[in-house]
């Protein structure tokens, strides 16, 4: 099968979904630069127009009321912030209306909008344009939240979110923009909810998201070469999240080990390991480890970013904490 990275995976998705239906279209900010998105909408506004891909002013809010408002007129927008700092100013469009409108009504309408958002940190951004912020939309009844790693579920889960008929928040990282993998080339789906078992183990499960999934298999090769059998999940989807992969695994391992690049407090893996302690507290053979950001804005220098950001050498050495090494 072919390779696409990424990114690629991403544009090939928008490209398709474009192609095949009508009620497609791309809506927000440097939709037309590569500034903004690398090359994952590389070239859509000379493909499609740009009556279908529209570069929007500088109001986040404004753009995604408008999606939103598309959507409930029965269109299927996909809506791009290339920060997730900035999307912060259209929290009232997506949790008291797009969250919302389909329970208002008694399930007669639907929002099948996609909120697209990059986390875009590292290169000395700092503290307000490096934030991964998908705990504060799981909190939200009636918004789904998907995180893919690989390119092939970004493809997927893009294509998913479309169809889905609820408004899908799609949070891709462009610290995988570069990654490769095996892509089909027709348009195909990734379940919604549904993680991925990316390694079989019976001594550790370690479940991640998003760019940490890609460097928990890296950790789990080193990992593997110290005696330590680990079972990967990468969980694909953060609301709703696979319980029933996760607690199996649970069960054959008896050690659980979540990472998330983002802030411990209140994080997503906060609430994996509270619904382990709480569905799942008999399977349990040690505490649950976190493997997350420090409870601190993220730092501007190199050498500080070196010290703050996660990486494969981080789960290690949260596993290895759980194992009493």
């Amino acid at each position: 099968m072919r390779t696409l990275t990424y990114s690629q995976a991403i544009r090939e998705a928008h490209s398709q979904l474009l192609a095949r239906d009508d009620r497609v279209f791309l809506l927000g900010q440097g939709l037309w630069s590569p500034w903004y998105a690398g090359t994952s909408l590389k070239d859509l506004d000379k493909e499609f127009g740009r009556d279908r891909v529209m570069d929007s002013p500088v109001s986040e809010n404004a753009t995604t009321g408008a999606a939103i408002g598309a959507a409930i007129a029965g269109m299927r927008p996909i809506v791009f912030h290339p920060r997730m700092d900035f999307m912060l100013l259209a929290v009232d469009p997506i949790v008291n209306q797009a969250a919302n409108w389909a329970y208002l009504f008694g399930g007669k309408v639907c929002v099948p909008v996609v909120i697209r958002a990059a986390i875009n940190r590292g290169g000395e951004q700092a503290a307000q344009h490096s934030q991964a912020l998908q705990a504060m939309f799981t909190h939200i009844p009636g918004l789904k939240v998907v995180m893919p790693s690989t390119p092939y579920d970004a493809k997927g889960l893009l294509v998913s979110a479309v169809y889905d008929g609820n408004p899908v928040m799609y949070i891709d990282d462009r610290w995988l923009y570069e990654e490769s993998g095996e892509v089909p080339e027709e348009m195909y789906r990734v379940p919604i909810g549904r993680a991925a078992l990316r390694r079989g183990g019976k001594d550790v499960t370690i479940v991640a998201t998003s760019y940490m999934a890609a460097q928990a298999a890296q950790a789990a090769l080193t990992l593997a070469g110290r005696g330590i059998d680990a079972e990967l999940i990468d969980l694909r989807s953060v609301k709703p999240w696979d319980k029933d992969m996760v607690f199996t695994s649970l069960r054959k391992t008896g050690r659980l080990v979540i990472a998330d690049a983002a802030w411990r407090n209140g994080g997503v893996a906060a609430e994996i390991a509270a619904a382990a302690a709480d569905e799942a507290f008999d399977a349990l053979l040690a505490p649950v480890v976190r493997v997350c950001l420090p409870d601190a804005p993220a730092p501007m220098s190199a050498p500080l970013e070196h010290a703050y950001y996660l990486n494969a050498e981080s789960i290690v050495a949260g596993v290895d904490r759980l194992m009493g090494r």
